[in-house]
């Protein structure tokens, strides 16, 4: 049995999970802020069966897709000033750990 972790932007949030729900797969959503953008996510726990993971993969990356966003930067001049200008970064997507389970129970 495996724990997959998969860490989701909110934007994409509600499309996995009822993709995953949709398979049959149960799943646990926490409410987690990012600390690169501090933007919000949601980090999808769900256990399954060693032959499922790929599955669970497939679902979650179709589900969940990478974008450009632009952001605003500061930065220090040499004599103390700062200044702002828009910076573009990639969001979005989906961070997936899997983790091996040694014991499992549901009572």
């Amino acid at each position: 049995m495996k724990l997959v972790l998969a860490i989701v932007s909110n934007d994409d949030s509600s499309a996995v999970s009822s993709a995953l729900t949709k398979q049959g797969f149960s799943v646990t959503k926490l409410a987690t802020t990012g600390g690169f953008l501090m933007a919000g996510n949601t980090t999808f726990i769900c256990g399954v069966a060693d032959e499922k993971v790929d599955a669970v993969i497939e679902i979650i990356a179709k589900h969940s897709s990478r974008r450009t966003q632009i952001v605003p930067s500061t930065t220090t001049m040499d004599v103390g000033m700062y200044s702002s200008f828009p910076v573009q970064v990639t969001v979005g997507g989906s961070t997936i750990f899997v983790l091996n389970v040694d014991r499992f129970e549901k009572v």
